[in-house]
């Protein structure tokens, strides 16, 4: 894939067993509230998925299922240089990193082990530089089962 800069939001749910998806405004890529609305107006049996990629540099998930939200931040650092990856950071009740942190992933990352994906597998994903945001999305929602919509919205954009 051809990777001009890759800068998006979707959102996933269930409905009637069956996975839907859409694509969210684009200032959900750089409001956090943008995409929590969005979740919370979703209010689905199984709850929805909220897939951020921002500027080619990270990744933010959100999954909420009734009051019971959980976020993964793919990369700690980006939180001093991109306010959204700062506000999830807030939101997770962690600190800002320091200049010289490892770029590692930050919050719940057993965020999918219902679905198939443990912690330690988006763990490798989040820790694979050879790969894009979007790219890592893309994995991640190969893996917990709504790839082809995901694929469908890609082409879309």
């Amino acid at each position: 894939m051809e990777n001009e800069s890759m800068e998006f939001a979707f959102l996933a749910w269930r409905d009637d067993g069956q996975w839907r998806a859409s694509q969210l405004s684009d200032d959900a890529t750089t409001d956090i509230g943008v995409a929590l609305d969005a979740l919370r107006a979703q209010q689905v049996d199984g709850g929805a998925i909220a897939m951020l990629a921002v500027d080619d540099q990270f990744f933010i998930l959100i999954r909420q299922i009734g009051a019971r939200m959980q976020m993964v931040l793919s990369d700690v650092i980006s939180a001093l240089d991109y306010e959204i990856a700062a506000e999830v950071l807030e939101l997770l009740d962690l600190e800002l990193p320091e200049e010289d942190d490892a770029d590692e992933p930050a919050g719940d990352l057993n965020i999918f082990s219902d679905l198939g994906l443990d912690a330690m597998e988006l763990q490798f994903i989040c820790d694979d530089d050879e790969m894009f945001p979007d790219e890592q999305l893309e994995v991640i929602a190969r893996r917990v089962g709504f790839g082809d919509q995901f694929a469908e919205l890609i082409d879309k954009l």
